[in-house]
């Protein structure tokens, strides 16, 4: 069965067979599919009226538990955003009512982005239908197959992080 990475891998074959090393069709496999799952994602937040650095933050901030709040710099660096462009996403979110800015009461420096009672809600909504719309993306996938693919990324990962 020909595929867009097959037929893109013939091209290459013939017109710059040096371009290709053995890894060349798993990360094209892999960029098809973070493609797949990107678009879910943007279709998915743009529901919500929020961007993908919306999300990444209502997300972040999710998942850092109860208060769900981190320090400024924290966020930053856990999106890999500059500071800068944390700052400019946490100040839509607080017009909009889905985070606040609190003083750290032990380094008057710092600050904390937290939560609000709606944000959290649609933090919670917003990651719930993420999730789903992946699952749609792969639903297709007979279920042995999907765990072992998972199962050789996690080894990939392993690995990867081992060297």
């Amino acid at each position: 069965m020909t595929d867009r990475v097959e037929q893109l891998l013939t091209v290459w074959r013939a017109e710059l067979p040096e371009a290709l090393v053995k890894s060349s069709e798993l990360s094209k496999r892999v960029m098809v599919l973070s493609g797949l799952l990107g678009e879910a994602t943007r279709a998915t937040v743009t529901r919500f009226d929020l961007t993908g650095a919306d999300f990444d933050v209502l997300a972040a901030l999710r998942r850092s538990g109860t208060p769900y709040r981190l320090k400024a710099n924290e966020l930053s660096r856990s999106l890999l955003l500059s500071t800068g462009g944390t700052s400019n996403v946490v100040n839509r979110l607080v017009s909009r009512g889905l985070v606040e800015r609190e003083p750290d009461q032990t380094d008057g420096r710092s600050t904390y982005v937290r939560l609000t009672d709606t944000g959290t809600t649609l933090a919670e909504e917003v990651v719930i239908a993420n999730s789903k719309a992946h699952d749609e993306v792969l639903s297709a996938i007979p279920a042995d197959l999907l765990d072992n693919a998972t199962a050789a990324l996690r080894a990939l990962a392993e690995y990867l992080k081992q060297a």
